[in-house]
């Protein structure tokens, strides 16, 4: 959140009124002091090292601003497959007009070479114009019919473009995920240190003991090299979770259009939300918003409309026009014959008698609005196993946050005291140990689970059109 504020404070008697004017934006906070009168020196070093600073950190705080939500309205912005999308609905928007449109009229002119002679007197030219009409109600049958085509484009480009955001969700809980158990892995590493320079103690001091066997002093040097063969394997892992993670994060930066190597803010901890409605309002959403059947049902009414159209199109087209016929008079007998210029309105209409392209046309019109009722039956019991598959697994990750996080703490108990046993006597390492790892694995299993669970609910998000 933004604040600004000004601060009036008193300068003595030498100095002038003076403000102190400070912005704080994220993790950024900029300060400037002023002076009506002159400024010192050391006040205007003040203010230029405040202001580098500001900018040096302003990057800084924009990269940990960003959030889940910035990257999906980058990635709805940026990609290019959602901008072909979008292009395609634009371009169908662009065919609406165009079917609106009466057909261009018709313009026709023919010049006599050698005048012809007709009773009216020598005619020079023939100037027909026509301006054909359609049957009554084709032209709003055909804006409408391109309408819902374009409306049907539009729910193509929704679902591309939540498909999309369910990959950049799936990204980033995954490099969320990745984070997290890199931290957790390296927390366990130095506890391992730590297992370490306690078995090398225990280790030093029992080989200054005298009379102590060998076997005794060969059991401490164990425990080390057992210490060290785990730290070995979980550096390993590290190095690997660390590759992992810079792969995916240019993954994700492609999903957004940008650099791969661009730099990413991965988010500290991972989120843990519920569902965002009940159950039941989760299925009448998807039926109701879901892309894909939206698409379907207005496919289907663009189908239904070119069976209408179909229709008014076996029906007559009449035109209107006017001729006009140049004339010049002639001499006949010595007389003059004509000359009299001539206009003849007209009317045409053509016959749509052949009518078996007509009847196939309504029928292949008939069949695709069939096929797309059965197609959006087919969808809707598609995502109604979807849903209930997304909320199968969504109930089971969050059984298993419960369980793992139950077990957690259990495992840390028990871990407590036999690192208190261990320590007092040297017994019982082996089990030390493998309690250690059974805390690293259900910590790990733990954040695996809240991953399976987002991924869940941005699964039936995107079934839902949310």
């Amino acid at each position: 959140m933004e604040k600004q504020y000004l601060e009036k404070s008193e300068a003595g008697s030498r100095r002038a009124e003076g403000k102190i004017w400070r912005r704080e934006v994220g993790s950024w906070k900029l300060e400037v002091s002023y002076w009506r009168g002159m400024a010192s020196r050391d006040h205007l070093l003040r203010w230029m090292l405040l202001v580098v600073l500001s900018i040096l950190q302003f990057p800084t705080a924009i990269i940990q601003a960003q959030t889940l939500d910035d990257h999906l309205l980058t990635a709805a912005e940026n990609n290019p497959e959602i901008q072909a999308y979008f292009s395609d609905y634009l371009a169908a928007l662009e065919r609406i007009p165009q079917a609106g449109t009466l057909p261009d009229p018709e313009l026709s002119l023919g010049l006599f070479v050698r005048p012809m002679e007709r009773f009216m007197g020598n005619q020079h030219a023939d100037l027909q114009l026509m301006q054909m009409f359609p049957w009554f109600g084709s032209l709003g049958i055909r804006k409408d019919e391109a309408s819902k085509m374009a409306r049907a484009r539009y729910e193509a480009f929704r679902m591309v473009k939540n498909e999309l955001l369910f990959q950049v969700k799936v990204a980033w809980y995954e490099l969320s995920r990745l984070n997290e158990e890199i931290k957790i892995s390296k927390a366990h590493l130095n506890i391992l240190e730590k297992y370490e320079r306690l078995a090398l103690v225990r280790y030093q001091s029992s080989s200054t003991e005298m009379n102590r066997s060998n076997a005794s002093s060969n059991q401490g040097m164990e425990d080390v090299l057992r210490i060290r063969m785990e730290m070995n394997e979980l550096e390993n892992t590290i190095s690997l979770l660390e590759d992992t993670q810079e792969a995916l994060v240019a993954e994700f930066n492609v999903l957004l259009n940008r650099d791969p190597e661009e730099t990413l803010a991965i988010p500290d901890k991972l989120p843990d939300e519920p569902l965002p409605m009940n159950r039941l309002e989760l299925l009448d959403s998807i039926k109701t918003f879901n892309p894909r059947l939206r698409m379907l049902d207005a496919e289907g009414a663009a189908y239904a409309s070119q069976k209408k159209m179909a229709e008014l199109e076996g029906r007559p087209m009449m035109g209107a026009g006017v001729n006009y016929m140049a004339f010049s008079p002639r001499t006949e007998n010595g007389m003059n014959m004509g000359g009299n210029n001539m206009v003849m309105p007209m009317f045409k209409i053509t016959l749509p008698i052949y009518r078996k392209k007509f009847k196939s046309m309504e029928k292949a019109a008939e069949l695709n609005q069939q096929a797309s009722l059965q197609r959006m039956e087919n969808t809707v019991n598609q995502l109604s196993t979807q849903w209930r598959n997304a909320l199968r697994d969504w109930d089971d990750a969050n059984r298993r946050v419960d369980l793992y996080q139950k077990q957690t703490k259990l495992a840390q108990q028990t871990l407590d005291l036999l690192m208190t046993a261990y320590a007092s006597d040297g017994k019982a390492f082996e089990d030390l140990l493998k309690v250690q790892q059974q805390l690293l694995d259900y910590q790990l299993k733990r954040i695996m689970a809240i991953v399976d669970k987002n991924n869940s609910l941005a699964q039936l998000e995107n079934l839902a059109g949310i």
